[in-house]
């Protein structure tokens, strides 16, 4: 992911539907974006995100990803998966403006021992 994080406007956002309270429902600015994935992607040794679909809108500068995540924990056992929607709007000039992430939460909650907070 931080290869398409470089690809957001300065003041570009990431949009979490379905954060549930876990994660922020939201981040703004490329330099917030490039740190949050950059932070996260120090808790895995192995990343995959293997592209299932791309689905173009009707307007060009707007597509949605589908993609399974598969990333191996450096401190756990085994992996964490989930399945993800992401949602494209892009500037003229090609630069990300906004992104809407869908993921399942529970299997957030799970893969980040975080069931007690989903829960509450």
């Amino acid at each position: 992911m931080l290869g398409v994080s470089e690809l957001f406007a300065e003041d570009g956002k990431i949009v979490f539907p379905y954060h549930s309270g876990l994660f922020p429902p939201e981040t703004v600015g490329k330099k917030n974006i490039l740190e949050g994935y950059n932070n996260a992607s120090k808790n895995f040794s192995e990343v995959k995100f293997p592209i299932d679909e791309i689905m173009p809108f009707e307007d060009p500068n707007i597509v949605a990803v589908k993609f399974n995540g598969k990333l191996k924990l450096k401190n756990g056992p085994g992996y964490y998966e989930n399945d993800y929607l992401f949602i494209f709007y892009f500037a003229e000039n090609g630069e990300i403006l906004e992104a809407h992430e869908y993921f399942n939460p529970i299997d957030s909650a799970k893969g980040f021992g975080l069931m007690d907070k989903l829960c509450k």
